[in-house]
């Protein structure tokens, strides 16, 4: 007889408490955190990127960027941006989990930190499972993705929290159903919160960084 669900149940669960001792950490200091998530190329880098311009003067911002590989460019970039970052390998393993996360805010100077950004592995299947600890499940779509993603990968569209549509600027050379799109992350998450933004040209970022201002001082 397979005993893989319930091992995989078991293990779900010790991330589960481990999600749950970071979150009261980050709650201790104060912090919000968002989780963000989505496939690769969707700009999850250049929204922090963008994000770290716009607040760092307000609010002091950390960063936790999960890869499969050693490479740290993501992070570098935040950290240039102006963020403390840290960079997790995850040796191959499509997602982050809750003990990765737990060993990152070691490095990082949590009495100073008012916002925590975690860049998830880009993938639209394994994330979702893991619980991190976040305040907020953040997905990151965009117009060069198509708008069918919601209907292609219901459980992350119905798990999120916000979904941020990116690079709305390549709206009138791409195929994309702006209606469509939201349809089916309403049909699936009704009055789900969302921003439509470019990284490139900046339009819609206000709206998106005076929401996480909302977060901020809601932690305080």
């Amino acid at each position: 007889m397979s005993s893989t669900v319930p091992v995989v149940e078991r293990v779900l669960s010790a991330n589960d408490a481990v999600a749950a001792e970071v979150r009261a950490r980050l709650d201790a200091h104060g912090i919000f955190c968002a989780n963000l998530m989505a496939s690769p190329g969707a700009g999850k880098t250049s929204l922090i990127e963008r994000t770290v311009e716009a607040l760092k003067d307000g609010a002091a911002i950390g960063m936790i960027n999960g890869d499969t590989s050693a490479a740290a460019f993501d992070a570098e970039r935040s950290q240039r941006a102006g963020a403390a970052a840290v960079h997790i390998n995850t040796g191959g393993k499509c997602h982050l989990e809750a003990a990765m996360v737990r060993d990152a805010l070691a490095l990082l100077p949590l009495e100073r930190l008012r916002l925590l950004l975690i860049e998830n592995v880009g993938n639209l299947v394994c994330p979702m499972s893991w619980k991190l600890g976040a305040h907020a499940n953040v997905l990151i779509g965009s117009t060069p993705e198509g708008d069918d993603k919601p209907y292609k990968y219901p459980r992350m569209y119905a798990g999120v929290d916000v979904v941020v549509l990116n690079k709305i600027d390549l709206l009138p050379y791409v195929e994309f159903d702006c209606d469509r799109f939201l349809r089916g992350v309403e049909a699936l998450n009704p009055g789900l919160r969302h921003f439509r933004v470019s990284c490139r040209t900046g339009e819609g970022l206000e709206e998106w960084t005076a929401w996480l201002k909302e977060q901020i001082r809601a932690r305080r």
